[in-house]
């Protein structure tokens, strides 16, 4: 099991005033120290973190979850963590389910955490989407996962991909992912609860951010062609 003490938790946030400040207690509690990426929000939010016992890192503009990712992922690791948590600010992650992660988490080891896309008030759209992005990371890598758009992850620090690939929003993380896979990281998924709270803000844009996935996929399908699958084969 890895030790706790080599792992922080890193949360991006966009206006997410409602939600944040007790996704950061519900991390406190669970003994981890908390990097929130307050990635220009125009809301409450810095007044909700205020008095917390953590580090906030702020965009003076707003950036898009991937660069807020890059930010918070490139901290941990200067400030000696080996490995980093993400989870998403807008409450539907439970803080409870970190300790099944932690006890994932290992050298070379990518943990997601899984949702189930069938249970009760999972919105439709997010069930398709998570399908089809399913099949096209099985093409791109050969492997299959049962949610490769969960946030809830903890990575390898050391062993991540360069930081720098990161798109801007959130195709990063399945970039990310797909980029471990060629790497040939262990990815392990772990099963988690998931919530959508009331207030719940998501900054997901349902055509606009789908066509740039649609993109990306595209782009990965002939990068897994020319590289991906090579460096696999080669076991680099």
């Amino acid at each position: 099991m890895t030790d706790p003490r080599h792992i922080c938790a890193v949360i991006p946030t966009f206006n997410n005033g409602g939600t944040v400040a007790d996704v950061v207690r519900g991390v406190l509690a669970q003994g981890l120290p908390v990097i929130v990426v307050d990635d220009g929000s125009t809301d409450d939010t810095a007044e909700k973190l205020a008095g917390l016992d953590i580090q906030v890192l702020r965009h003076e503009k707003n950036k898009g979850k991937g660069r807020a990712l890059k930010t918070g992922l490139e901290a941990a690791r200067k400030q000696g963590y080996r490995f980093a948590l993400t989870l998403d600010a807008d409450g539907q992650h439970d803080p409870a389910d970190i300790p099944a992660l932690v006890a994932a988490a290992g050298e070379r080891t990518l943990v997601i955490g899984s949702r189930n896309l069938t249970a009760e008030g999972m919105p439709s759209g997010n069930t398709f989407a998570n399908k089809f992005s399913n099949f096209w990371f099985t093409v791109q890598t050969g492997r299959k996962l049962p949610d490769t758009q969960t946030g809830f992850r903890i990575y390898p620090l050391e062993d991540l991909p360069p930081l720098k690939l990161l798109t801007a929003r959130y195709e990063a993380e399945l970039a990310l992912l797909v980029f471990s896979a060629w790497k040939n990281l262990r990815i392990v998924p772990v099963p988690v609860r998931v919530y959508y709270p009331e207030d719940r803000v998501s900054h997901f844009r349902p055509f606009a951010d789908f066509f740039r996935i649609s993109v990306l996929n595209t782009v990965l399908c002939v990068l897994a062609l020319v590289y991906g699958y090579p460096r696999m084969l080669l076991g680099r």
